[in-house]
């Protein structure tokens, strides 16, 4: 073989190449897969309460509906645009992602799931093996799980991102795109019509600073000089940049260790008008973070307590906030649930509250920090947030409960769900049925 040969060979073969795969319109995408008859037709999902859309099908986003759009708004014409609307059926939806994430491990020993409809894999071989991998992929997920994907690669996080959306807005890629079998001046025209707010963590605020520099589009961005970038903005930042280069900063991740914050917030089907009601459901909130930072052995330092009326509503306007430091490290559903009632007392009675919500923060491994033996918590070490979600998680939520949060009945403040579609892999008396002609 020549050297220019082997050269040539050497630039084809990828060592540490990055798959990213990305479910289309998730959830409508997993509406569809047990309706097929919502193929080709316009569809909408609705958020928690049936407020907004927050997924939209391409028919539905042709007619014009934006993304958290009030269904309010929406309904007076659904009719007439042939419009199909679904509540949000989180039960379906996290075992659909269940069975994509676990299919797309049999490709890759290297797998990092970044959200509910998306996941990084560890990719090896030549530019056509790859292509070849990833319709691969693309294949086996519709055909064994019945939702379509789009597959982009390329040498690093940010530019396996952008790979993907080539892959998802060009119909010639068929859903399939490696960034480095594109050709350059392609690459460099896609990436100065793109705006950096289309990049892989730019937000608006981001953006803005950015447009301020005389940085508007990727390629911009791309041509600017690293170390410049983090002295005016961030380290952070400016891998991006070096990932725009083809440069990985950014590794694979098997598992994301350590969390910064739990939040557990809903809206109301019923809104709430007493502190009294409210007392409910703070207190199970707050058993359920609880649970949650029992099972993932984190222990909490700070608590936040929130309430709000309607954007809608301008008549009658309160949001209070309260927040709490508590007295040490902890995961005691006891203290937590104190902790949370500290709002009832910035409650205005008879005002409509339709969201409510805590949030813990200053998270740590537990035991780091261990009290003096004067100052121990005798709920914590009898495990009692453990014992909570194990009975939950056998026996269901809502099974068992402290105080407030185990009485039965109570406000009607559970989510309102009422386009809701059966919940056909998680409950027994939901699965479909096939009917032999």
């Amino acid at each position: 073989m020549s050297d220019t040969a082997a050269s040539d060979t050497a630039a084809l073969l990828s060592p540490h190449q990055i798959a990213l795969v990305d479910v289309n319109c998730f959830y409508a995408s997993a509406e569809r897969a047990f309706d097929p008859s919502l193929e080709g037709r316009p569809l909408v999902v609705l958020s928690n309460n049936d407020g907004c859309a927050v997924t939209r099908s391409p028919e539905a986003k042709a007619l014009g509906i934006p993304v958290g759009e009030p269904w309010f708004k929406i309904a007076p014409r659904a009719k007439e645009w042939g419009l199909e609307v679904r509540s949000s059926n989180y039960e379906l939806y996290g075992d659909i992602s269940a069975r994509v994430m676990q299919l797309l491990g049999r490709y890759s020993a290297w797998l990092e799931v970044y959200s509910i409809d998306e996941a990084f894999l560890g990719v090896k071989g030549t530019q056509d093996e790859l292509r070849r991998l990833g319709h691969s992929i693309k294949a086996a997920v519709r055909r064994n799980v019945g939702v379509p994907v789009c597959v982009g690669i390329a040498g690093t996080k940010t530019l396996a991102k952008l790979a993907n959306k080539w892959a998802k807005n060009n119909p010639g890629l068929n859903g399939v795109c490696h960034w480095d079998a594109m050709p350059a001046p392609a690459r460099e025209a896609l990436m100065a019509r793109l705006s950096v707010i289309e990049l892989w963590g730019v937000a608006a605020r981001l953006t803005k600073r950015l447009n301020s520099q005389g940085i508007y589009s990727i390629l911009d961005l791309a041509r600017a000089d690293p170390v410049r970038i983090r002295d005016r903005f961030s380290v952070v930042l400016m891998r991006t940049v070096l990932e725009l280069r083809g440069t990985a900063c950014i590794p694979l991740e098997e598992e994301r260790i350590g969390r910064e914050q739990l939040i557990f917030s809903r809206s109301f089907s019923t809104p709430i008008t007493t502190a009294a009601d409210l007392r409910q459901v703070m207190s199970v909130y707050a058993q359920q973070a609880s649970a949650r930072l029992a099972k993932h052995g984190l222990q909490a330092k700070l608590l936040t307590a929130f309430a709000g009326t309607s954007h809608y509503n301008p008549a009658d306007t309160s949001y209070p906030t309260v927040c709490i430091t508590l007295p040490m490290p902890t995961a005691d559903p006891v203290l937590l649930t104190r902790a949370s009632h500290a709002l009832l007392p910035k409650i205005q009675e008879g005002i409509k509250y339709v969201r409510a919500g805590i949030m813990v923060t200053d998270l740590r491994p537990t035991g780091q920090q261990s009290p003096l033996p004067a100052f121990a918590n005798p709920h914590e070490e009898r495990g009692i947030g453990t014992l909570l979600e194990d009975i939950s998680r056998r026996f269901g939520r809502g099974s068992v409960g402290l105080g407030h949060a185990g009485i039965r009945g109570g406000p009607d403040w559970s989510m309102q769900r009422t386009m809701l579609s059966p919940r056909y892999t998680t409950n027994w008396d939901e699965l479909p049925l096939v009917k032999a002609a």
